[in-house]
């Protein structure tokens, strides 16, 4: 059995996905998984539905979007993995009592490379009250540069995620104000495809939820030191101590499903953020682009060997 995975684009936060390669998960299952970069994310679903692949990982606002231009579109989850948001706020001062009325007051540097970051920030401020235009907003540098620029003083904070959150850090040039993760659930990446290959090959999809249920077991009961080193490879680059760091926080804040479950709570949180910040127009139902057919069944196999959260966690 053969699969081609669509890779979004490298990120630490998509940590699972390369574990799942590193420990030959797919493989334990009897399945071949292809791996192939995206031209972009906002092109990823496209190069799913032209048959350039037959899973892809990415947000779950991709798959909104799609329902609102086609309501009838064919994509669907089956598979969630980072099931919160891995962002962050790094001011150039330390702020412990820092409240989300202080971005009113100084130059917010956004991320520009995917919108998720900040219209989950935005329906952040508008819950609180507050109105998201009253901030003074940089929306059109890439996260490097937003980084050169907190380190230049150019900038008051930055939204970023990691390994630049535990550069600032470590370097003395930032600190952080909020970890988004806190908010608590945000449907964040998931894996998903076409109902067409839902239906043509179930067998595949299931092995390969299983794989990644097998590989987010594996993380849930080994330290960040060994998840590091199990995905160095991945981020040559990367110094070894910079990248455990990084996937230390990430585990302290649980930013990733230790299931392939994807709860609706999780969902609605993201579809009201995308509605508050006018990216979809219209809510989109969780059934109408969600099919936990094949996390149910692995989950009912083989329990949760390592779970704080049963199932009830509702922030």
């Amino acid at each position: 059995m053969a699969l081609t995975l669509i890779e979004n684009f490298r990120a630490v936060f998509y940590t699972p996905f390369y574990a799942a390669f590193a420990l030959n998960a797919y493989e334990a299952e009897g399945l071949e998984v292809q791996r192939v970069m995206s031209t972009s994310p906002a092109e990823t679903a496209q190069a799913l539905r032209r048959g350039r692949g037959d899973v892809a990982w990415g947000g779950p606002i991709r798959l909104l979007l799609a329902n609102n231009q086609q309501p009838d579109s064919d994509l669907v989850i089956f598979c969630e993995v980072v099931r919160r948001d891995p962002f962050f706020l790094v001011g150039r001062e330390p702020r412990p009592a820092w409240q989300l009325t202080d971005l009113l007051h100084g130059r917010l540097a956004t991320v520009s490379e995917v919108p998720t970051p900040w219209l989950c920030l935005q329906h952040d401020l508008r819950l609180a009250g507050l109105d998201p235009a009253q901030v003074r907003r940089i929306p059109d540098r890439s996260m490097p540069e937003n980084l050169a620029a907190l380190r230049a003083g150019d900038i008051e904070v930055m939204q970023a995620f990691q390994p630049f959150v535990e550069q600032a850090v470590a370097d003395g040039v930032g600190h952080i104000w909020y970890a988004a993760a806190s908010r608590g659930l945000t449907a964040y990446t998931s894996l998903y495809t076409t109902r067409q290959c839902m239906a043509r090959d179930p067998e595949s999809l299931l092995r390969m939820t299983r794989a990644m249920y097998r590989t987010q077991q594996w993380i849930a009961t080994h330290s960040a030191a060994e998840l590091a080193a199990c995905v160095a490879a991945f981020f040559p680059d990367l110094p070894s101590p910079t990248l455990t760091a990084a996937l230390e926080r990430y585990k302290t804040l649980r930013v990733w499903n230790r299931t392939p479950m994807l709860r609706p709570e999780g969902l609605a949180w993201l579809d009201a953020a995308c509605r508050s910040g006018g990216y979809i127009q219209h809510s989109v139902p969780y059934d109408q682009c969600v099919d936990m057919r094949f996390a149910a069944q692995v989950i009912a196999e083989t329990p949760a060997a390592c779970d704080d959260d049963p199932g009830h966690e509702t922030s």
